[in-house]
């Protein structure tokens, strides 16, 4: 009996064990198949839908979307006193992923107006993107804007020259062109170029208008951006 007893025993920690050690590897997989199927930039779209909940946007808004030259311009709303502004710019995105989140991006808001600042990453993601594959990119966005906002001003604002991608540049000139041309052949769509305000009197680019790494902006920088789109701002 005693002998029974402790073999009954043992099969049943065994059967405790086996159990114990499939949960743990069944969570483990679920952990680690949720942490690789997680898309780029899906928490930046998660706070995005944190802050909303929080703090829902004042619809008839200025919305900001792109890249983190908008992310980092923090105190954007000192810079057009009256303008109720979104931002919802995250830092290192594309066009590619402007795309990807185009839902999210765009239906919860009802803005009076949406600027655009992206296409620098596209490029530095991978620099064998034609100007035209980004372009269509970026039509492909617009078209995504016009289902949801038929009428509502659109702008583009071009493709700083960043000091550390001088290489893209060429990429980033002839994207700026297709863009321009496309903006300026639709209805409630501008171009604004901050790309000349950044030049010197020898028409190159200012370096001072950057941060130690030659890709952000500091505060006169955007100086310059927001005396280029005042007069485009609804």
């Amino acid at each position: 009996m005693i002998y029974i007893r402790l073999r009954l025993k043992k099969r049943s920690k065994i059967k405790f064990m086996k159990k114990t050690f499939a949960l743990v590897v069944t969570l483990f997989v679920v952990f680690l198949f949720n942490a690789q199927d997680k898309p780029a930039f899906w928490n930046d779209i998660e706070h995005f839908k944190q802050i909303n909940k929080e703090n829902p946007p004042q619809k008839d808004a200025i919305l900001l979307l792109g890249s983190s030259s908008f992310t980092m311009w923090k105190d954007v709303g000192d810079y057009f006193p009256g303008k109720v502004i979104v931002n919802r710019a995250f830092g290192g995105s594309s066009l590619y992923n402007l795309n990807f989140y185009s839902d999210e991006l765009l239906k919860p808001y009802s803005p009076k107006q949406i600027i655009i600042y992206c296409g620098e990453n596209d490029f530095a993601a991978n620099e064998k993107l034609t100007a035209k594959q980004v372009f269509n990119r970026y039509k492909h966005f617009y078209a995504e804007i016009r289902k949801y906002y038929p009428n509502i001003p659109v702008d583009y604002v071009s493709i700083k020259l960043s000091p550390s991608r001088e290489k893209l540049w060429p990429q980033f000139i002839a994207t700026n062109s297709l863009i321009k041309k496309f903006m300026n052949r639709k209805k409630n769509a501008e171009y604004i170029d901050i790309t000349k305000g950044m030049n010197d009197k020898n028409g190159l680019t200012r370096k001072d208008l950057f941060l130690e790494d030659m890709l952000h902006m500091k505060p006169n920088g955007y100086e310059i951006w927001a005396k280029e789109m005042n007069p485009y701002l609804k």
